[in-house]
């Protein structure tokens, strides 16, 4: 059985995520998790984040979400960030987002997104382009 693929983005925890336990405040998580979905979108997708929303005014919005935090992260840490594709549904992608240090995972969210207009903010069907930017990513050609 062959993994999956997915995209990592290094990342160092910085003093302004931290609470005064001296340890990552934890929506911070999600603001890291964030940036890492924007980077896959644009970086390994090849779909300018920018424009989906800005030009296209296609969202990303969050449906659903589920976090465990499984070790804490320090001021200074290198960790890794990691994005899995679990499902690819009509409107919505379904992705693993995993925060690793080198004493494995700290903090992983299972999140659904939905692809929605941004005029009307209803459902729209995943755009024709990013469902094939996603499939060629998925087979390990993007």
């Amino acid at each position: 059985m062959t993994a999956s693929p997915h995209f990592e983005r290094p990342t160092r925890i910085r003093f302004d995520q931290c609470d005064p336990a001296g340890i990552v405040f934890h929506p911070h998580y999600f603001v890291m998790f964030n940036r890492l979905v924007e980077d896959w979108v644009t970086d390994a997708l090849g779909i300018p984040y920018a424009d989906l929303l800005g030009r296209r005014r296609i969202g990303l919005p969050t449906v659903s979400q589920r976090t465990e935090f499984t070790a804490v992260s320090r001021m200074g840490d290198d960790v890794v960030l990691s994005l899995l594709v679990e499902r690819v549904g009509r409107s919505s992608l379904a992705l693993a987002l995993v925060c690793r240090g080198d004493d494995g995972p700290r903090a992983t969210v299972h999140t659904v997104l939905v692809t929605t207009s941004l005029d009307s903010h209803r459902p729209v069907p995943l755009p024709d382009d990013v469902r094939v930017a996603i499939q060629r990513f998925l087979a390990g050609t993007a």
